[in-house]
């Protein structure tokens, strides 16, 4: 057995030791830190954080040798137990890595625990050293009888189960004899915990249901470990648990019923990571059976397993009673809206955004926008145009998941399988609509199979800063800086560049764009100020004659009664 011992050895600077202990170590023992995370596609060189790393057999010091940015060799003589001895630096607070200061600390396994060449498929036990004074642990790492300590059945399972620590928030409740936790770290006074818990239980039945009808979903257990900040947001998926990171205001307020936006998305995030252990963590590609964690693992099925998790998130919180159809209705409009105003989407296919997702999605630039489409979002339209067109046939893609968990035993599919799904519900091949929504860049036909849906495609006015394809921040003190300009677009036809200050139009003072609104107009050319290299330009920009918008989606009043049968069938009203 592997022999893990994590401690929080120096809170104040932020480090972790790690003691990983080796019985019978092979003569040239390699070990290796992962340097990427399942579930976020990019190379993290985890390894940048590992210091005073040095190994002994007994009294012997054992010669440590780098061999690459993530592998390490040492020199053994015998049987006798290998104790290896590091330290972490631990100081972010995203989902992905570790993070420890005297308030907090939470961990991944991948950033912590090196693997151990030839034995990953034994067990693996992990032990947490001692705690400051009323701290806590929160994992679904399975528990031994003693106090502090887990067991897994290997390296996988030991990386796959992230591990909170300190004072926090606790709630439970089952789901179909289920247990599952809640942890809330950095919550505000007054952070309602039992409305928190009670509508994640209604999403987790929404799923359960979704996924097994009325049989038991493939856990014993899950642990949701949410940590709230002044402003973040993210989740990670895990086997049995998942991470997730929020704004303190998106929280529920005790004594306010109505639900925020912010509230929205938190529970929208919630959907998300709690149907990725269906859709990914089981459900997963082909080229995911078995992780490489010292490279890229490439596949070209993330529009799949993220982007029709994304068009069920919130559509099982409609399913769910969280929110209402036109409440769904919008957030699903500013999705489209998001992918229409992007000009990657002509670009990049969405099977094409899968495969470059090491290298395009997580490491953005001014130029992302003109150059990838996501395929989050792209993905979730996808499954919209798939879902709408299925149901005019008679069938769904409920049907279609359904059909691929229980072919593959929740298992490894491929697109030949997921082809395959949708031919046997659709009566026909879809192969192609695949071919075009999939693999090619045109847009997606959802206006018409909305209308066939009952729904009303309305175009909806932009600010000024789309209106030019300009992606600014602004503020009264910060004023306006240009982050992209989109190809093609009024601006930068203008000359516009990413990283300009923008300071007046036609002479006057602007801190937001749209204070110009009052005196610009479409198709007549204004005067425009702006910083660039700490040097005055003054640029002529002409907006476009006609003035491109987003979209609202509305449930049409007097919908044809097959639009309303379809409608009903797929949100409920």
């Amino acid at each position: 057995m592997i022999d893990y011992l994590i401690e929080a050895a120096d809170p104040q600077a932020h480090r972790y030791r790690v003691t990983v202990k080796v019985p019978r170590p092979a003569a040239l023992q390699r070990f290796s830190l992962p340097v990427w995370i399942p579930g976020s596609y990019m190379v993290r060189e985890f390894s940048r954080h590992l210091s005073r790393l040095q190994a002994r057999q007994g009294p012997r010091e054992c010669l440590v040798e780098p061999l690459d940015k993530c592998n390490w060799q040492m020199q053994c003589e015998g049987a006798q137990t290998l104790v290896v001895i590091y330290e972490v630096y631990a100081f972010d607070t995203s989902v992905r890595t570790a993070f420890l200061d005297d308030r907090r600390g939470f961990f991944n396994g991948t950033s912590l625990c090196l693997q151990v060449d030839g034995r990953q498929s034994q067990p693996h036990r992990l032990r947490i050293g001692t705690l400051p004074k009323g701290w806590q642990v929160a994992t679904a790492m399975p528990a031994t009888a003693r106090r502090l300590e887990y067991l897994c059945a290997d390296y996988a399972e030991l990386v796959d189960h992230p591990v909170e620590l300190g004072d926090f928030w606790h709630g439970e409740f089952r789901v179909r004899g289920v247990q599952h936790e809640f942890v809330v770290a950095g919550a505000w006074p007054g952070f309602d915990g039992e409305r928190l818990l009670a509508d994640a239980r209604r999403i987790c039945e929404a799923q359960v249901a979704f996924w097994h009808g009325r049989g038991k979903p493939p856990l014993s257990r899950y642990v949701f470990l949410l940590n709230a900040v002044d402003d973040g947001y993210g989740g990670l998926e895990h086997r049995a648990s998942t991470a997730l990171l929020c704004a303190r205001r998106q929280l529920p307020r005790q004594g306010v019923s109505e639900s925020s936006d912010g509230y929205v998305t938190l529970l929208g995030l919630i959907s998300h990571e709690y149907f990725h252990t269906w859709n990914v963590k089981r459900l997963k590609p082909r080229d995911f059976e078995r992780i490489d964690f010292s490279r890229e693992n490439y596949t070209r099925l993330l529009w799949f397993f993220e982007g029709f998790t994304s068009y069920y998130d919130d559509l099982l919180l409609l399913r769910a009673g969280l929110i209402d159809a036109p409440r769904y209705l919008r957030l699903l409009a500013k999705t489209v809206s998001g992918v229409l105003a992007t000009p990657g989407r002509r670009q990049q296919s969405v099977a094409e955004s899968s495969f470059d997702a090491w290298i395009k999605y997580y490491r953005s630039d001014e130029n992302t926008p003109n150059a990838t489409i996501s395929y989050y979002a792209k993905g979730s339209l996808v499954a919209l145009a798939l879902d709408l067109s299925l149901r005019g046939a008679g069938g769904s893609l409920d049907q279609v998941m359904r059909q691929l968990w229980g072919r593959s035993g929740g298992g490894a599919i491929d697109e030949a399988d997921i082809a395959q799904a949708l031919q046997q519900v659709a009566g026909r091949a879809l192969n192609a609509e695949l071919a075009a929504w999939v693999h090619g860049t045109d847009d997606l036909p959802l206006q018409s199979l909305l209308a066939r849906a009952g729904i009303a495609w309305q175009a909806e006015s932009v600010d000024l800063a789309a209106e030019l394809g300009l992606r600014v921040s602004e503020g009264a003190l910060s004023g306006i800086h240009v982050k992209s300009v989109h190809r093609g677009s009024a601006g930068e036809r203008a000359g516009i560049y990413a990283g300009d200050e923008l300071l007046a139009i036609d002479g006057w003072r602007v801190r937001r764009l749209d204070d110009a609104r009052g005196w610009t107009r479409p198709g007549q050319a204004f005067e425009l100020t702006l910083v660039r290299d700490q040097r005055l330009r003054t640029l002529e920009v002409t907006p476009p004659a006609a003035r491109p918008g987003g979209v609202q989606l509305k449930l049409d009043d007097k919908p044809a009664p097959a639009a309303l049968a379809l409608r009903r069938e797929w949100l409920g009203v």
